[in-house]
């Protein structure tokens, strides 16, 4: 079945298909996109297989992961919550979105929408994430989607060999609703020549 759930206008959260190898060998073809996955994907079978395991995921009840997409059902990121914790009613938040999307509210639309679809759906009660300190960017997403800042986590990161702070972020199923945000941003189009 389905699971297809407005995140915005032109903005919305479904589950992955097979049919979304492209675009997803397309998204994880940015540099930017390596530490979105334990595996690279970078072949049509690493993608197929990225997807597979989302659904796998989905199926135990461990994470649920939606592709973010427009009103023509193009690819634009994902959001998902995983690490699900039945006892405690936890989860991880994690978010990415295509270089084209990027900078337009794609990202805070689709987990504002995630977080209620899981307070709603998964009865999760507290949602974390968290961002290195140097990601201003994934911060502004964190807190226009309602997710309070809770503190430092020092040195929590490694990448190439260098540690990284970051700042945890959180929202429980009983906090208030954020203010609506502005509509998403339509992309840029270059500048004629």
């Amino acid at each position: 079945m389905e699971q297809r759930i407005t995140a915005a206008r032109g903005l919305w959260l479904r589950r992955w298909t097979d049919g979304d190898a492209g675009p997803v060998l397309t998204a994880f073809s940015d540099p930017s996109m390596r530490w979105q996955s334990s595996a690279p994907v970078s072949t049509p079978d690493a993608a197929a297989r990225w997807i597979a395991d989302r659904n796998e995921q989905w199926a135990s009840g461990s994470a649920f992961s939606f592709a973010v997409t427009d009103d023509t059902d193009t690819v634009l990121g994902q959001v998902a919550v995983g690490a699900v914790n039945r006892q405690h009613r936890t989860g991880w938040v994690s978010y990415w979105t295509t270089e084209q999307a990027r900078g337009r509210g794609v990202a805070s639309q689709a987990c504002r929408s995630l977080a209620r679809w899981v307070f709603a759906e998964a009865a999760l009660f507290r949602l974390e994430l968290g961002h290195r300190t140097n990601n201003p960017a994934s911060c502004r997403v964190a807190v226009a989607a309602g997710f309070a800042v809770e503190g430092t986590e020092r040195r929590k990161l490694e990448y190439d060999g260098v540690r990284y702070d970051v700042e945890r972020h959180a929202r429980l199923a009983t906090d208030e609703e954020p203010a609506p945000l502005p509509p998403v941003r339509a992309p840029q189009r270059p500048a004629p020549l």
